[in-house]
């Protein structure tokens, strides 16, 4: 049995202990908690006496309970934990997004190459047979030459009070959400590491980005609630990503277009688009002055079970006992939040960014928020 610690125990490390005591992480044992509130250590030792509890990260690490951990700590600590377990030989699970800034996060993938440990990063949402299903058409070839990408995923609304949450009740204590010292930023850094990590996972890494990240547009909050954001790719294409905290209703779809036809992802329905002939040989081809290729309208069938967060710890446990494939390894964490940061770096200086981004730039910008908290 693998021996699995869990720092940070709060809502999704929580989820996480609950899956592993329902049985649905083969091969895996909840062996040892670390929290920083003793709320969560009394309830830890009250329901759970087999488990032993930590106040400090080093404790639990020095303590031989665990053969590999889970870190669901503040997105700051992440790739602080990561390494310090990585030095220690422990296997590494570590939620999303995988840092707030990719210069610690490079800093924690270097540690984790050179350490030979397993070492994952928590998208569960790869895990979904949709966007299993778009990543193998579209890295597959079946959409040929990609031309553009769409995502507008609005339906992350947030009133208020759920930034109002993270005060200390009946203090003046000002809530760590949506703060940028506390949290790292908004809605790109919060709701939308899996949907830029998927993005990117689908179609492939932008080489420029400009963006506009509108901070506290529709909440009193600090941060970002408001995002569009243009890309381009090497080959020419473009794309767009819309997100938002205060659309309502919001909407969740997802396009990719290329030259052989176009995939729609919305209201879990996957719509194929299959061009007759390729739009780009019709092009140069055709003779007529309003003719278009025509189109087959399929939808997909995506069988397949939706593992979620268990499925990822299981291939996680799997892979430590020297079977099966992580979902994402935790180097793969760096590409989403990149496209995060250059998003961040262009609104911030009002110009397009060229990827690989300047990282000493960007956390100078990113200290310079840090005085309003």
């Amino acid at each position: 049995m693998v021996k699995l610690g869990i720092i940070g125990c709060g809502i999704m490390g929580k989820g996480h202990a609950q899956s592993i005591l329902d049985g649905k992480v083969p091969g895996a044992e909840w062996t040892a908690v670390c929290d920083t509130d003793p709320a969560v250590l009394q309830w830890a030792g009250k329901n759970h006496p087999s488990v032993k509890t930590f106040e400090k990260t080093d404790d639990l690490l020095n303590s031989g309970a665990v053969d590999a951990v889970i870190i669901a700590t503040p997105h700051y600590d992440h790739p602080v934990i990561a390494m310090q377990a990585l030095d220690k030989k422990i296997h590494v699970l570590v939620e999303k997004p995988a840092g707030v800034y990719t210069k610690a996060v490079r800093e924690m993938n270097a540690k984790a190459a050179a350490s030979n440990v397993v070492f994952a990063i928590m998208y569960n949402q790869r895990t979904h047979p949709i966007y299993r299903k778009m990543r193998e058409m579209v890295q597959g070839g079946q959409l040929g030459e990609l031309k553009r990408t769409s995502w507008l995923i609005t339906d992350w609304y947030r009133s208020q009070a759920y930034y109002n949450g993270g005060a200390d009740a009946g203090t003046a204590k000002k809530s760590w959400r949506a703060t940028w010292k506390g949290e790292g930023g908004g809605v790109l850094i919060n709701q939308c590491p899996h949907n830029l990590d998927l993005w990117q996972w689908i179609c492939g890494m932008p080489k420029k980005i400009t963006a506009f990240a509108h901070a506290g547009k529709w909440h009193d909050i600090e941060v970002e609630d408001d995002v569009t954001a243009y890309v381009e790719y090497e080959n020419g294409a473009t794309g767009v990503f819309i997100t938002s905290t205060a659309d309502c209703p919001g909407n969740n779809r997802f396009e990719v277009l290329g030259d052989l036809g176009k995939l729609v992802c919305e209201n879990d329905e996957l719509v194929y688009h299959k061009l007759s002939v390729s739009e780009r040989e019709f092009n140069r081809t055709n003779k007529e002055m309003f003719a278009a290729p025509s189109a087959e309208r399929i939808v997909l069938d995506c069988a397949g079970e939706y593992t979620q967060h268990p499925g990822v710890i299981a291939a996680f446990v799997e892979k430590i006992n020297g079977t099966g494939e992580l979902y994402a390894r935790g180097e793969e964490g760096i590409n989403g939040l990149t496209i995060s940061n250059a998003m961040h770096l262009s609104s911030w200086l009002n110009r397009t960014i060229e990827l690989p981004i300047d990282e000493d730039v960007f956390l100078i910008e990113l200290m310079k928020r840090w005085g309003g908290n």
